[in-house]
C-alpha cells in the first residue's frame, strides 16, 4: 500500500481535465438518449479479481527474468494486490492458488483484511508435483490411471475447499493438465470416465452455497490429447457433475478463431456459464495483457454478459489470469483490470432496442454498425471519473510510479535467481 497523499497529488494535476472530459461525453450520450451517470455507476460496482500468482514475474518453456522486489510468498502477493485495488479500485478480490499460497486461514484473513481485499475462487494444483507429495502427476492426475494418485488429486482438492470456506472463497476452480502426446497412450473413453469419477468426489465435498467451476484447455501440457479440451467436454462435466458445477472460459484456452463469444452465449443459455479468465493472446495460450491483442473480441464477450444482466441469477465470477514477462505485473494487472472495465462500459452503451430490430429484420451491416457504435465510443472519462469517486487515482500507473512502491519493496525482498524455466 502507498501513502494515500500520493494518489491525492497525483489526482489534482489532472481533476480539471478529467471534468471537462466527462462532461463533453455526458454531453455526447445525452444526445444518444444515455445517461452517463447510471453507466458510471454500474462501472464503479464492477470489479474484477486479481491471480495472487499474477503479481510476480511470469515466464515460457524457457526462461523467467524475475524483476525487482519480487514477492516472496503470499503475504507479499496480498500486499501488491492491496496496492492494485487501491490505486483502481477494481480488483476487490484475490483468487489464490493451493499449495503456492498455503497459510493458515486466521494468517491470510487478517493480511487480506489490512490491505482492503476478500478471497475469490481458489486454485487447485495438480499439475505440478510438490516436494512433499507421494504420488508423481507426470501422466495425469485426476485422470490418472493409478488409483492411489487419482485420490491425492482429490484430496488436495477437498483440502483447497476446506481451507478456502474458512476464508470466505465460495468456489473451487479446477484446471488439470492430464492428457497424452502420442496416440494410443491412452484410451480417451476411460480416462475421461476416470476424470468425470474423480471429479464427483470433489464435488460431493462442496458446501451448499459453493460452486464447481472446471476449466477447459485445448493443448498444453499436454500436446496430442488433453481430457478437458474445449467447452463441449467442460459443458459435459458440468451437467454430470450437478447444480452446482459450471464451466470457467479462459480467452486464451481455445483453438486459434474460434468463436469465445458464441461459446459465452450458449453456456449462459443452458446455466453453466460460471465464470473468466481474462488475458488476451495471439497464438494459443500465451496469457498477455487482457485487451492487448484484440479487444473488440473483449467488448463482444461482455456484449453477451449486458444481453444477459436482466437474469437476476446469473452472476459469474471474474478473474484476471496473465504472465507478465517483460512489464512490471503491478502496472499490467492494473492496465488490464481497466480494460475489463473498458470492454463492459462500452458493451452497456449498446442501443439493444435497435439491435434487435436489427436483426429481426435481418439487416446484418446496420445490426453490426450498431454494436460498433458502442465499442468506438471512448469511454476513458466514465472509468476515470468512477474510479475518483470511489477513491482510486485518475492515473493509476504514474501514481504508482510516483509512489516509489517497487524500489521499496525491492530493498526489503531478496533478489530471486532467474535459473530454470517455469511459466510462474
Amino acid at each position: 500500500m502507498i501513502n494515500s497523499d500520493v494518489i491525492t497529488k497525483s489526482n489534482e494535476a489532472a481533476k480539471a481535465n478529467l471534468d471537462a472530459d466527462y462532461d463533453a461525453l455526458g454531453e455526447h450520450l445525452d444526445r444518444r438518449g444515455i445517461d452517463i451517470a447510471q453507466i458510471k455507476t454500474k462501472v464503479a460496482k464492477y470489479g474484477v479479481a486479481v491471480p495472487s500468482w499474477g503479481v510476480g514475474t511470469g515466464g515460457t518453456r524457457f526462461a523467467r527474468f524475475p524483476g525487482a522486489g519480487e514477492p516472496r510468498g503470499i503475504f507479499d502477493k496480498l500486499s501488491d494486490c492491496g496496492l492494485i485495488q487501491q490505486l483502481t479500485r477494481a480488483t476487490p478480490s484475490v483468487s489464490l492458488h493451493i499449495p503456492w499460497d498455503a497459510q493458515p486461514a486466521a494468517d491470510l484473513n487478517s493480511k487480506a483484511q489490512e490491505v482492503g481485499l476478500t478471497f475469490d475462487a481458489i486454485n487447485s494444483n495438480t499439475f505440478q508435483d510438490q516436494p512433499d507429495q507421494e504420488h508423481s502427476y507426470k501422466f495425469g492426475s485426476l485422470a490418472h490411471t493409478d488409483a492411489a494418485t487419482r485420490q491425492q488429486a482429490v484430496d488436495h482438492n477437498i483440502a483447497c475447499i476446506e481451507l478456502g470456506a474458512q476464508i470466505g472463497s465460495k468456489a473451487l476452480t479446477i484446471w488439470v493438465g492430464d492428457g497424452s502426446n502420442f496416440p494410443g497412450q491412452t484410451n480417451f473413453t476411460k480416462q475421461f470416465e476416470r476424470y468425470l469419477d474423480a471429479a464427483k468426489q470433489v464435488y460431493g465435498a462442496l458446501p451448499d452455497d459453493w460452486t464447481l467451476l472446471t476449466e477447459h484447455k485445448m493443448y498444453e501440457p499436454a500436446f496430442y490429447s488433453t481430457v478437458v479440451q474445449d467447452w463441449g467436454t467442460n459443458l459435459l462435466i458440468a451437467q454430470q457433475m450437478g447444480d452446482k458445477a459450471k464451466c470457467l472460459v479462459d480467452l486464451g484456452h481455445h483453438a486459434p478463431n474460434v468463436n469465445i463469444e458464441m461459446i459465452v452465449a450458449r453456456l449462459k443459455q443452458f446455466g453453466k456459464l460460471g465464470g473468466f479468465h481474462f488475458n488476451d493472446s495471439k497464438y494459443g495460450d500465451d496469457d498477455l495483457d487482457t485487451g492487448s491483442i484484440d479487444p473488440y473480441r473483449l467488448f463482444l464477450v461482455f456484449n453477451e454478459l449486458v444481453e444477459a444482466e436482466t437474469d437476476t441469477d446469473f452472476n459469474p465470477m471474474h478473474m484476471l489470469d496473465q504472465s507478465h514477462n517483460v512489464t512490471d505485473p503491478i502496472e499490467s494487472l492494473m492496465v488490464s483490470a481497466t480494460e475489463v472495465q473498458r470492454a463492459y462500459a462500452q458493451a452497456l452503451l449498446v442501443d439493444r432496442a435497435s439491435l434487435v430490430g436489427f436483426q429481426n429484420d435481418n439487416d446484418a451491416l446496420i445490426a453490426t454498425t450498431t454494436l460498433k457504435h458502442g465499442f468506438r465510443t471512448d469511454v476513458e472519462p466514465i472509468l476515470v471519473m468512477a474510479r475518483l469517486e470511489n477513491g482510486g487515482a485518475i492515473d493509476p500507473v504514474s501514481a504508482y510510479r510516483a509512489s516509489g512502491y517497487r524500489s521499496s519493496v525491492a530493498a526489503e525482498r531478496p533478489a530471486v535467481s532467474g535459473a530454470g524455466g517455469g511459466i510462474v
